[in-house]
């Protein structure tokens, strides 16, 4: 994962402030007399879950107002229950109106993410590792797979310069499967091949490389090419992993588990932000 840092956190809050209030600003907003009067406010939870992003939010509110204090009331990647609070904020009345939906949006989008991938960790064996993919939000991976670690999950390759994965179309493509996987190790790269049969992990067995990736198998399936693998690579799966199937694809003794639904299909973390 790239790093997560303050000047990528600006950078992405940047932008979200800039769709959210260009061209004139929060228009609602500034026809309250008292705008520029100094409040509190605090955000709730309004579900149990695992907290993410909350430097992306304290951020939201500090780029509109510098007067902002921001108070964290739990860290992220810690669990939260319904009805406590989140983070207190104190600023002008203006600055928590025009900030409120964008911050709220970063917290409630890592939230959801953290507390999925922890609801899928909760199920599997101590000894399997819940991994995310790169189905992620344009602009926004750095954070949603930042979101997945928080909530106890694993990140897999960050993008296509990270790490060799040889997938269905590459073989189509390459038409030898073997002899891509050896050209593949005179890069000195990671190496991940998937396979769909038992056929295709025949062909590179013997291979020096990491990583054997399955794809969309049965258990049936599963069980026997683990059984071929005979702890020569670390494994993997993908493919149409649920809460309710992943024990039972844990429990075939595979290695990691990748999710695409952690990040691409997890509800948004449910909040409220309250003036006090």
């Amino acid at each position: 994962m790239q790093k997560l840092n303050q000047l990528y956190i600006k950078s992405v809050v940047k932008k979200a402030l800039e769709e959210d209030l260009n061209p004139r600003g929060d228009i609602t907003t500034s026809l309250i007399k008292s705008k520029n009067k100094i409040i509190k406010a605090k955000i709730i939870a309004k579900q149990d879950g695992i907290i993410a992003g909350l430097d992306f939010c304290k951020t939201a509110f500090k780029f509109v107002g510098r007067e902002t204090v921001f108070s964290k009331k739990v860290l992220d990647g810690k669990k939260i229950k319904k009805n406590k609070v989140i983070a207190e904020i104190k600023a002008k009345t203006k600055t928590i109106l025009s900030a409120e939906r964008t911050a709220l949006n970063f917290l409630n989008h890592a939230s959801g993410i953290a507390t999925l991938t922890n609801q899928f960790t909760k199920k599997i064996r101590k000894k399997t590792k819940i991994c995310c993919t790169r189905k992620t939000t344009p602009n926004l991976r750095t954070l949603e797979k930042y979101a997945v670690k928080k909530g106890g999950g694993y990140n897999h390759r960050y993008n296509l310069s990270d790490e060799i994965l040889i997938k269905e179309n590459h073989i189509s493509a390459s038409n030898n499967l073997r002899e891509l996987v050896k050209k593949a190790i005179k890069t000195k790269k990671i190496i991940t091949v998937e396979i769909e049969n038992i056929n295709q992990l025949k062909q590179v067995m013997g291979l020096k490389f990491k990583r054997i990736l399955f794809d969309n198998m049965n258990y049936l399936q599963l069980k026997k090419c683990l059984l071929l693998c005979k702890n020569r690579y670390q494994t993997e799966y993908s493919g149409n992993a649920t809460l309710k199937n992943i024990r039972k694809i844990s429990n075939t003794g595979v290695n990691r588990i990748s999710v695409g639904t952690i990040t691409h299909s997890a509800n948004s973390f449910d909040t409220t932000l309250l003036f006090r």
